[in-house]
């Protein structure tokens, strides 16, 4: 480790790429606020690349993020964390291991939004941890050409074009966006290749306050993994995900932070797993029945939101209805398969000046949620917020708020056989419930901005999957009361020639999973004590820029963990824009660059490192 850390210590003195998503970055980029690489080693982009490093989410990635990865905030678990874009919430009704699953190029959306407490519980749907937000980027005339090639025999290629039209029609102007991605490689472990194939497509239109768009995105992902999701010695996993997606969505800006927002989607996602694949035929211990799986879901969405100021009152509504179907070869002992969801909010908000410009901001309201197969709920929102601040350290805002949300198990967790297998459902399992209180403030000083805050969350009913030594061929899901407690922080300074962002999480929780007998932890026990994130950037002139992502960690003990529990894992790149041939840029990247073998997962094998040379040609 003294080694390691003698190698990065020079490079952390380079700043970061923390740009905000106001600055016009190469098209390729993934913007992202608080990640200095953008960009991907081994495949391309996708939504999820820039929350690798991302200092408020934990991305627990199986090989990599691209592939398989499951989303965890604050604590949570991976289907504790929504994805949301523009007005609507998309799902899968399958499992939270595809939440992620977004056919849809990365340059057509903003930077990701991190919604936690009362913001998620007021604008998140089925999401008790926190969700990811992203907007419709506006369209402009530009595009580029990219590929890289790198070890394992890795090789990835990228267009992207975006068009609006010159001519005015109807108050507006029309645009459309197309991009298209592939990649394949024989992956860094055996059994571990992947063949990655992405196309997306969105029609625009823009009017000065208002957009509408229309897109749809197809993407096909075949990978293996050892030990994808089990725990067993010498078993070679494979997926063969198919998505598409179709998304409206339609936004119009009303003045003073007033909007309106309204969309609906459909999403079809097809899986065929296979257990093991150097023996495709045998019984496949996770169901019972010989061979693969086959799993099919749809969903139909819509979603309306707003804020709206009437008198001295602003209004924070938001609505979003789920229908959901499921079919499968072997998610079939539950009591259903088909199950819509309805869920409104409403927080009425009222700001009073004080003295020195200062303001009290208070809203307060609650929302309601209900489904064909479970109770419907109310639940409360509150916070209270002084904002404007000029208090010493540069405090310019602190609050205080408390929010309760819910959700509902998914199909793999109430239809996998409860009495044999490798994943073992429960059919009876309750709505999941949160109840979040924190405090936090923001200080801005000089070039510095940091925010920080302490929270508790109290999560009952949460569905977790277990280990027990008594049954060491099954996990279990089983629900969990977790009481979560935690730290967090974000610090960035921004210079000319560098940026930094510093991250920094501490967690505890205390669980109960009553009388279930457990000894390890898949998901929910398996968070950062103490978490660090550095990310930095040198801009050094002369077409030259280094990037460097740094994450250490003190994991809580798992016995199904057979890695170091408290890993350093840095990514680097080193980029070069050619200056005698415009809009051509050059880069090296490591990903892992310690060969790092911790397990994100337990019991899932680490990537190795891997180095990658590219190319992008923008015009």
């Amino acid at each position: 480790m003294n080694a390691r850390l003698l190698v990065l210590l020079p490079l952390s003195t380079l700043p970061l790429l923390a740009q905000s998503s106001s600055v016009d970055l190469p098209q390729i980029t993934v913007l992202s606020p608080r990640v200095a690489l953008q960009e991907p080693a081994g495949t391309f982009a996708t939504p999820v690349s820039a929350l690798s490093f991302e200092p408020l989410v934990d991305v627990q990635a199986r090989n990599f993020a691209e592939g398989q990865a499951d989303i965890a905030i604050r604590g949570g678990i991976f289907e504790n964390t929504g994805f949301r874009i523009g007005a609507v919430s998309l799902f899968d009704p399958q499992t939270g291991h595809y939440f992620a699953e977004l056919p849809i190029a990365p340059q057509m959306l903003s930077a990701p939004t991190i919604l936690t407490g009362a913001e998620n519980a007021a604008r998140g749907w089925d999401a008790n941890a926190g969700t990811v937000s992203y907007q419709w980027r506006a369209i402009k005339t530009t595009g580029f050409a990219s590929a890289s090639i790198g070890e394992y025999a890795s090789r990835r290629g990228e267009l992207y074009q975006g068009y609006v039209a010159p001519n005015e029609l109807a108050g507006g102007r029309l645009a459309f966006d197309v991009a298209t991605a592939y990649s394949r490689s024989d992956g860094s472990r055996p059994w571990g290749e992947h063949e990655f194939v992405r196309t997306s497509a969105r029609l625009q239109f823009q009017r000065e306050n208002a957009q509408t768009d229309l897109s749809y995105g197809f993407q096909s992902k075949e990978f293996g993994w050892p030990n994808l999701y089990t725990p067993f010695p010498n078993v070679y996993e494979t997926e063969d995900i198919q998505t598409n997606l179709v998304v409206l969505n339609h936004r119009v800006e009303l003045g003073q932070g007033d909007y309106l927002s309204a969309g609906a989607y459909y999403r079809q996602n097809h899986d065929h797993y296979v257990f093991n694949r150097g023996e495709p035929g045998a019984n496949n211990p996770a169901f019972g029945p010989p061979g693969p799986s086959f799993h099919k879901s749809w969903v139909y969405g819509a979603g309306f939101e707003g804020v709206i100021t009437s008198n001295e009152l602003k209004w924070n509504f938001a609505a979003t209805w789920i229908d959901d179907e499921l079919k499968s070869s072997s998610l079939i002992f539950g009591h259903y398969n088909t199950q819509n969801q309805i869920k409104f909010s409403l927080l009425p908000e009222r700001i009073w000046s004080l003295s020195g410009g200062q303001q009290l901001d208070v809203k307060a309201g609650a929302t309601y949620d209900d489904s064909n197969r479970e109770s419907s709920t109310f639940s409360p929102v509150a916070e209270i917020a002084l904002d404007h601040l000029n208090q010493p350290l540069g405090l310019r805002r602190v609050y205080v708020s408390y929010a309760r949300s819910t959700q509902t198990p998914t199909y793999t967790a109430l239809n996998s056989n409860a009495a044999k297998g490798l994943f073992r459902g429960n059919p009876d399992l309750d709505r999941e419930i949160a109840r979040n209180v924190e405090l936090g403030a923001t200080f801005v000083n000089d070039a510095w901005t940091t925010t920080a805050a302490i929270f508790y969350r109290k999560d009952s009913n949460l569905v977790d999957w277990t280990y027990s030594v008594s049954a060491t061929n099954a996990r279990s899901a089983n629900p969990v009361d977790i009481d979560n407690a935690g730290f967090e922080l974000v610090s960035r300074y921004t210079h000319a020639s560098w940026d930094v962002v510093f991250g920094y999480t501490a967690l505890h929780k205390s669980a109960d999973y009553g009388a279930a007998l457990i000894d390890a932890s898949f998901y929910a026990l398996n968070y950062p004590e103490h978490r660090l994130t550095l990310a930095v950037t040198q801009r050094f002139g002369h077409g030259i820029e280094v990037r460097m992502d740094n994450e250490f960690r003190i994991q809580k003990p798992n016995m199904l963990r057979h890695s170091t529990r408290h890993p350093l894992i840095s990514s680097v790149g080193v980029f070069y824009t050619v200056s005698a041939v415009r809009g051509l840029r050059l880069s090296c990247e490591v990903q892992n660059l310690w060969n790092s073998d911790y397990e994100e997962v337990p019991a899932v094998p680490a990537a190795k490192r891997q180095v990658d040379f590219g190319a992008i040609y923008s015009w």
